[in-house]
């Protein structure tokens, strides 16, 4: 029979995953430029309070601040018909879309993970995984600001071994950092070019301290085999040059993902036909 807790935890993760994705709407869009504001603005005078909290919602259209009411997760872009109240501009589609994909992740996480304490834990890593990889096709840059706190939390996380033994994670975290490091500088040395940025590798370091070192090989095959395919059909189709660097992150993240959910099945089966053909 299904108890209530299993009906109610999904629910629960989808209603949290909504409210969540809508601040991960702000990290989205503030924090790049939070990242880019100088110590003033260019008359002698310092700019205004930005940040995550202020100022408050507003079109950035018409400067109008957004009522809670027109700021509710989907719902309120629903009745906007994606245009704001006041000037009529359009509202882009990413934000419902991110709320949406933020609380579908959350719900599966809460079907597929029967234990609350890793299914809330996936969650996390879910959703920072989220705005990392829009961060990072809007702008090619993973922000220290999310890369280093979610590192240190992935530890903090396994500590108990919630997804995986706490040696295992420091070990991750390490080596992940450390390998793509050394690939980045062979490959430079090789090429004259540089392959990836620094925050692929502090990203691929959060992946290890939250997924363990034993999981870390298959997150950079998964990455690379999306990366490859993904890279080939936009060159095929000529949305892509040959000389054009995509970012990397998404599809470390992807891969994270795929790790965190299936990473025990394909190991297993992998191993399975290697003893059977072996």
């Amino acid at each position: 029979m299904t108890s209530p807790f299993t009906t109610i935890f999904p629910l629960a993760a989808v209603l949290v995953g909504l409210i969540v994705g809508s601040f991960l709407n702000v990290v989205i869009h503030r924090l790049p430029r939070m990242l880019d504001l100088g110590p003033d603005d260019g008359a002698g005078r310092p700019p205004e309070p930005y940040n995550l909290a202020r100022p408050g919602s507003q079109c950035p259209r018409c400067g109008h601040a957004i009522a809670p009411w027109d700021n509710v997760p989907v719902l309120s872009w629903i009745l906007l018909r994606g245009r704001c109240r006041h000037c009529r501009a359009p509202i882009a589609l990413r934000y419902p879309v991110v709320e949406i994909a933020a609380a579908l992740g959350a719900g599966a996480l809460a079907l597929i993970l029967s234990d609350p304490l890793r299914a809330v834990s996936a969650m996390l890593l879910y959703w920072i995984l989220l705005a990392l990889t829009v961060i990072d096709l809007d702008h090619q840059v993973l922000p220290d600001e999310i890369t280093l706190p979610g590192l240190w939390l992935g530890l903090l996380i396994n500590v108990p071994g919630t997804l995986t033994s706490l040696r295992s994670a420091v070990l991750g975290a390490a080596v992940g950092y450390l390998a793509l490091w050394g690939i980045y500088h062979l490959f430079r040395l090789a090429t004259g070019k540089e392959g990836m940025g620094y925050g692929d590798f502090k990203l691929y370091a959060l992946l290890g301290a939250w997924l363990g070192l034993a999981r870390l090989p298959l997150v950079i095959l998964v990455a690379s085999a999306l990366g490859s395919l993904v890279g080939l059909a936009l060159i095929a189709t000529r949305r892509l040059r040959r000389d054009t660097p995509i970012p990397f992150g998404p599809f470390l993240a992807a891969g994270g993902l795929v790790t965190l959910l299936a990473g025990h099945a394909i190991t297993s089966g992998w191993l399975h036909l290697a003893l059977r053909h072996g």
